[in-house]
């Protein structure tokens, strides 16, 4: 038995003693695949965040902790009689194999864009094995709504609805940030949020057609616009000044100064 192979064995007998029914822990017992889902998720949050941080220590414990999730709802299955952590395994892996013909069956030199192509493809091909009414029928309701949004775009590109590039993404914008502007006179709030989910939906596809993440993209926002303000905090502690004391127009010079 290899090293590895004994401590997957082991973490299986962790998960199952803090399930056993009369011994195991109180709230591991309690669990059911729902009410762990957060769990899940938060998990897979954390990961990134530590990828972010570039804290690689922090980045270790984090995957084990996702990877307990893992462990956590193929029990929980094997207990149902569903499934059990070495089926997911073995499915996973064929997954992988199916995906990458080009490294497994008809080894050949291609592009990371043409490789994605090929993973597309076969990723279509187990959609149509599971005779879905619609190309939108399997994309998941609880992913973040911008991850989403993406993926309910690449599915309409699949039969060629898109835009062709950058520019006429680009046009739709102005054209929806005009209909807001229109949806701001009648002062509607049903019609505004309307308008700004378009753009929100727009601006998803800008950033798909140049390869970019939004998630990445807004959490980046995020992180720059929280580090300038810490810094206008920091210069106001300076001259004991309250940031809440000062004007409007006092705020964006300290902004400006802190660009």
């Amino acid at each position: 038995m290899s090293k590895l192979t004994k401590e997957i064995n082991n973490l299986l007998q962790t998960f199952k003693k803090l399930r056993d029914p009369s011994q195991g822990c109180p709230w591991d017992k309690e669990q059911d695949f729902k009410s762990i889902a957060s769990c899940s998720i938060e998990e897979a949050y954390e990961v990134a965040d530590a990828i972010e941080r570039e804290d690689f220590n922090d980045l270790k414990e984090e995957l084990g902790d996702l990877f307990f999730q893992i462990i956590f709802h193929s029990g929980m299955a094997e207990e149902k009689k569903l499934f059990n952590f070495e089926e997911v395994v073995k499915e996973l892996n064929d997954k992988l194999i199916r995906r990458h013909p080009h490294v497994f069956d008809k080894k050949q030199e291609m592009s990371a864009s043409e490789s994605l192509e090929i993973w597309e493809k076969e990723k279509k091909k187990e959609r149509e094995k599971k005779n879905l009414l619609s190309l939108m029928d399997d994309i998941p309701k609880n992913l973040p709504s911008l991850t989403r949004a993406k993926k309910i775009q690449k599915r309409a590109k699949s039969v060629g609805f898109d835009w062709q590039n950058e520019s006429d993404v680009i046009k739709k914008i102005d054209e929806e940030i005009d209909e807001l502007k229109r949806a701001k006179v009648s002062q509607k709030k049903e019609d505004i949020s309307e308008e700004i989910g378009d753009l929100f939906f727009t601006l998803v596809n800008l950033s798909r057609h140049y390869n970019l993440e939004p998630e990445d993209i807004i959490r980046k926002a995020n992180l720059k616009f929280e580090k300038r303000f810490r810094k206008m905090e920091d210069e106001a502690n300076k001259t004991k000044v309250n940031l809440e004391d000062l004007e409007i127009n006092e705020l964006e010079t300290l902004w400006q100064k802190i660009k």
